[in-house]
């Protein structure tokens, strides 16, 4: 009787293990997929175009949150709003059970970037902010995959819970960290994100580790010219400060990046400004080093007031992981785009992409075809030189990413030839396939969950057996106001 209900038990193990859809009969599904979202090309346009339009900076995104959402309760997915203490934030949910495939979306654009969706530099005179990074095409093609995998599901019966989670305020608020420290995603498997790009790649690689603050000096102030005696300058410490952080860069590891604005530096040359901010940025691959560095960037900000006879207040406003790369989940996803293919422009799409190409600096632009073609497959061991509070989610639970050509071939982030390709088509087309391939992607994971556990595997491994998150920001709330003056 015992080995029976050995036998049974083992037999039961294999079935759950088991493809529920053979290999066959998969290839239909796949391309069923695909067909269905390219004929909603125009429904996810719309979304992703108004979103553009918002450009709502981080923790600031109500609108760009609300098209989301309301695209995924539309679509049957139960939405629990303001996570983890943050207005904007959100986590969708469709099914029940194993596996729980998390699915990554921002929305949040860039203050200082506005840009017309033309091929010269053309700011919008509507707003300040713009899509520099995508984030826009980012959430949607997020949302229009989890909403593919749920038609899926219906037709085929593949079990398992898909969550979107929206993460706002990546670009220095790290969201998603609020989000991981509240334990979002302690009941995920495995979870999927892509990128906006001006390539095509699905390459397991890394990223910087990045700790960011604003450093507020008060001082007394006074008659610049009549009492200077009378006055501390504010802003003559942040400039100390400054002045002793470049020095130091000659004396730090050469693949740290040490970046800052002055976001406050006085009102009138006059007047001795009793306030000043600087805001800065620390990054370096290894978490331990870019302590060590942000710790003696401390220590220059305490000589910078003790020197000029003013105080200092230092605020934490993020703090994210390196990224942790998923080489099974890498190759699985890689295989899913290159079945989708990359972006094919129309004769009017070339013609914009030519002048874009002809705005940017450092020589000799890649050639524009290359937007059609997907990069072979390579595990990148020196990473990407940004960092991302994907960071921290892909130390809780195995991660894997992409990069679609969302922006003309040769266009760096952060640009406004980024923004202006974001509001064109040449911009929707990228996203699409990035929705395909995260489709496609989910299905794999769906029906095959030996490849989760394969992925864990890898995860544990790479993570350490003694490794315990603790999050870089401490315990501070979210910095829901880092985008505002004080």
């Amino acid at each position: 009787m015992r080995i029976y209900a050995i036998t049974v038990c083992l037999l039961w193990v294999l079935c759950v293990q088991a493809q529920v859809i053979k290999p066959k009969e998969l290839v239909t599904v796949k391309r069923n997929a695909v067909s269905r979202l390219d004929k909603q090309y125009d429904r996810y346009k719309q979304p992703a175009l108004a979103i553009w339009g918002y450009s709502e900076v981080g923790y600031k995104e109500i609108k760009s949150s609300a098209e989301l959402k309301n695209l995924l309760k539309q679509s049957g997915f139960t939405i629990e709003e303001g996570v983890a203490g943050i207005p904007t934030a959100f986590v969708a949910t469709y099914g029940t059970g194993s596996p729980v495939v998390g699915i990554l979306a921002e929305y949040d654009a860039l203050p200082g970037l506005s840009q017309q969706a033309v091929p010269e530099k053309s700011p919008d005179p509507s707003r300040q902010a713009g899509h520099a990074c995508g984030h826009h095409l980012f959430g949607v093609a997020s949302v229009a995959a989890a909403i593919e995998l749920m038609e899926t599901m219906k037709q085929t019966g593949l079990k398992g819970t898909i969550k979107v989670f929206g993460t706002p305020a990546e670009e220095g608020g790290a969201g998603k960290v609020y989000m991981v420290r509240e334990g979002l995603f302690d009941d995920v498997d495995v979870v999927m994100h892509w990128h906006p790009s001006s390539r095509n790649a699905a390459n397991p690689s890394s990223s910087l580790a990045n700790v960011s603050a604003k450093f507020r000096f008060r001082g007394i102030s006074a008659h610049a010219a009549g009492a200077p005696d009378k006055g501390r300058s504010a802003l003559d410490a942040v400039e100390a400060m400054n002045y002793m952080v470049n020095m130091m860069r000659e004396h730090i590891p050469s693949d740290t990046r040490i970046h800052y604005i002055i976001t406050s530096g006085g009102e009138a040359p006059n007047v001795v400004p009793d306030y000043a901010e600087v805001y800065y940025y620390a990054r370096h691959p290894k978490r331990d080093v870019l302590a060590d560095v942000f710790g003696r960037i401390e220590k220059i900000a305490e000589a910078a007031a003790l020197g000029t006879e003013t105080k200092m207040e230092k605020e934490i406003i993020g703090g994210v992981y390196d990224l942790l790369p998923n080489e099974v989940l890498a190759r699985l996803m890689h295989q899913n785009l290159t079945a989708v293919g990359g972006v094919t422009y129309t004769s009017e799409e070339l013609e914009f992409a030519r002048k874009i190409q002809q705005t940017l600096l450092g020589g000799t632009q890649p050639a524009i075809n290359t937007a059609a073609l997907i990069e072979p497959f390579k595990v990148d061991a020196s990473g990407s030189g940004g960092s991302t509070d994907v960071g921290d989610v892909s130390y809780v639970v195995p991660t894997v990413g992409l990069g679609t050509a969302t922006w003309v071939p040769g266009t760096p982030a952060h640009s406004w030839q980024a923004v202006a390709c974001g509001g064109t088509d040449i911009g929707i087309k990228g996203m699409m396939v990035a929705a395909k391939t995260l489709a496609l992607t989910g299905i794999d994971l769906l029906n095959d969950p030996s490849q989760i556990q394969k992925a864990k595997d890898e995860f544990q491994r790479r993570r350490g057996p003694d490794f315990k998150y603790t999050a870089l920001i401490g315990d501070r709330k979210p910095a829901l106001d880092y985008r505002d003056k004080k």
